[in-house]
Formats: C-alpha cells, sequence, structure tokens
C-alpha cells in the first residue's frame, strides 16, 4: 500500500544510515539525506551519533558520493527540552528514563517527518533494525521486530503512530548487521567499518550522575542506603548516581551482594536487597500507544519486555481507564520505573508505554 516516491533519509554519519540510502536508490526511490543536529557536546568522538562536526561530515561525504542532496536540521532546542530534559526530569523524580524512547517519539519520527513535508517529501527512511508492514488481519499498519534477533530495534520504536508507520521505510529490517558492513564495503562507503554507539549519546562516558550535575545543574545530596526494613546501612552519593538493578559502585559491606532495589526522591533514601528481592510480576503502565489496536477495553494475553534486550515474558494485560495492569507469568528482575513496556504478539509490537509502579 505504500506509494511513496520522494524519501528523506535520516543519516547520522553511521554505516546503518548510509546503507539505508543506498538500498533505496538502488530500489528506485527519489531520496535525499538529513542529518539531525541535536547535541552538540563539548568535545566528542566520531563514533557518537549526535551533534559531533565528524558525524555530520561523515554524512555528507556519503550524500556526495551517492550523489544526492544532503540537508543539516538544527533540532538541538528540541533535543533539549524533549530528550535531555525529560531524561534529568525523571532521574530528579526516582525514575530509570529511556532517552531513546523519547528522541524517536519526538525527533526522529515526529519532527523529522515534519521537516520531510515541509521540504516536499512523501516519507522518510531510518536505519532501525525493525519492519513495517500493513495488516489485513488488523486493518492497520504494524511494527514488526528486525529479523536479527541481536540487532531488533521495535522496542524504542513503540510509540509509532499510524500515521508515522504509513510514511517511514526501514530497509535494513530483514537484514543482519553483518550483511550491512558488507554492502558498505561493496559500494566503497568511507564508514563501512564504523564503530556502533553503544550508549547514551549525550553521555559518552556512560556517568549519568556527572552530567546531571554538570549539565542540568541538579545536586547530587548524599542521604541514607536503607534495607527494606527501613534500617540505615550506609550513605549514598545521591540518588541520581543509582538504577534499580545496579550492583557495583554500592561501597556497602554485606555476606551477600547487595543490589539497588529502589528509589525514593522526595526522602532522598536508596533502597537495597537481594537480588531475589528484584523480582516482580505485577506493575502498571502509562502513556500507552496502541500501535495493533485503536483502543483496547478487554484484558490482552501477549509477551511483555521491559528492557531494551530483554528476555519477553508472557502476561495478561489489563487495560484500567488510563493504565495498563500487568501481570506477568513469571517474575522478571530490575523491572524500574521510567523505562518502556513493550507488548509483542510473535513479532508484531501490539503497543507499550512507560512502567509507572
Amino acid at each position: 500500500m505504500n506509494q511513496h516516491n520522494r524519501i528523506l533519509t535520516a543519516m547520522s554519519g553511521g554505516v546503518d544510515s548510509s546503507v539505508t540510502a543506498v538500498l533505496l536508490l538502488e530500489q528506485g526511490y527519489s531520496i535525499a539525506g538529513a542529518t539531525m543536529k541535536l547535541y552538540a557536546p563539548e568535545s566528542g568522538t566520531s563514533d557518537r551519533p549526535c551533534g559531533t562536526e565528524d558525524n555530520i561530515a561523515d554524512a555528507r561525504r556519503v550524500c556526495d558520493a551517492l550523489g544526492i542532496k544532503f540537508y543539516q536540521f538544527d533540532f538541538t532546542d528540541l533535543f533539549h527540552t524533549e530528550v535531555i530534559q525529560r531524561f534529568a526530569d525523571g532521574y530528579a523524580c526516582g525514575l530509570t528514563p529511556n532517552p531513546c524512547v523519547d528522541c524517536n517519539r519526538h525527533l526522529k519520527f515526529g519532527r523529522l517527518l515534519e521537516q520531510a513535508r515541509a521540504e516536499g517529501f512523501d516519507a522518510i527512511a531510518t536505519g532501525h533494525y525493525a519492519r513495517i508492514e500493513y495488516s489485513d488481519t488488523f486493518g492497520r499498519w504494524v511494527l514488526k521486530k528486525g529479523a536479527a534477533p541481536s540487532k531488533d530495534q521495535s522496542y524504542v520504536l513503540y510509540s509509532m503512530t499510524q500515521d508515522e508507520l504509513a510514511h517511514t521505510l526501514l530497509p535494513l529490517g530483514g537484514y543482519e548487521k553483518d550483511d550491512i558492513r558488507a554492502i558498505a564495503e561493496a559500494r566503497g562507503l568511507v564508514n563501512a567499518r564504523k564503530k556502533d554507539s553503544q550508549d547514551i549519546c549525550f553521555i559518552p562516558d556512560g556517568d549519568h550522575g556527572k552530567f546531571l550535575c554538570e549539565h542540568c545543574g541538579q545536586s547530587a545530596v548524599p542521604g541514607d542506603f536503607i534495607d527494606q526494613t527501613g534500617k540505615v546501612i550506609g550513605q549514598h552519593r545521591g540518588v541520581i548516581y543509582y538504577t534499580v538493578g545496579q550492583r557495583r559502585g554500592l561501597g556497602i559491606s554485606a555476606d551477600r551482594r547487595l543490589y539497588v532495589i529502589d528509589k525514593n526522591a522526595a526522602r532522598n533514601t536508596v533502597t537495597v536487597g537481594y537480588e531475589e528481592d528484584l523480582l516482580c510480576t505485577e506493575f502498571c503502565v502509562r502513556d500507552v500507544n496502541w500501535i495493533a489496536w485503536e483502543h483496547v477495553t478487554e484484558p490482552v494475553r501477549c509477551c511483555v519486555r521491559t528492557r531494551y534486550h530483554g528476555a519477553e515474558t508472557p502476561a495478561t494485560l489489563t487495560p484500567d481507564n488510563d493504565i495498563v495492569r500487568v501481570r506477568l507469568d513469571a517474575p522478571q528482575r530490575a523491572v524500574s520505573p521510567g523505562q518502556a513496556a513493550v507488548f509483542y504478539d510473535g513479532d508484531i509490537v501490539l503497543g507499550g508505554g512507560t512502567i509507572c509502579e
């Protein structure tokens, strides 16, 4: 059902988005490339996707080599408001937010599609490893897992709307990563062996506590480590330095390994316990975006993933006004408020939302 001809391809400077452009050209589409300048760190390395001059230059070089027009859009203000500030606000409240979900929701499949239409394009394309199809069964556009389980990125795309799904191409969804690098090398792309980014793009050293203090004006106020009875057993550096499930860096002597099992920003406490205390079978999800259906009013049986590359667990979803209650068939470890819970039926993403309890 997809009748698009003019495609604006999101170009990060990496190999995935570059091969996306190559494949679309070879399929006969009229395309251009676009880099979204999202974040400009004081000093960056070329393997980071957002804002560095090296990556913008790589994207431009690939477009020049392919003979396609190159656009550069400055979305730094929107990125700061919708991604960095949400990330900071989440940590300030004791949550563990996922900035990739917000970036996809507000920038890559929100603002970029809007900009593409303003420039006269029919649709956008990205280098995500997932698939989009029109389903006669559901009578809607559906999002499906990428064919390569190790590279599947459907988890961070659950917030896509019907309009976005209908006007987005994901050419890499059926490929393995090695296939993409082979295509890049065969076409002589300059970034064929460029390293993949693994961390949050605006925190290249992975120290989110340091970033929040130095760049977001947050204060890391020391407080109490407590056990589940409320007994004080040590002092922490500040709630923003910890995530649920964390074991390293606690600095507490104990006869067994201790893990962060809860954070309370209002009381400035971090609760620790044993690994079995991290197990969870019930939680709630807010801000749910349904893909397979417009609305859900009855219980649904499906599988649920609570981490990007976490295991899927069979569960029952029960809609309850503005939230969905999730009951897992088997306990999952370190289910963290602020992270995404994504609902699957086989390869199909039914929907997803934000864990809130």
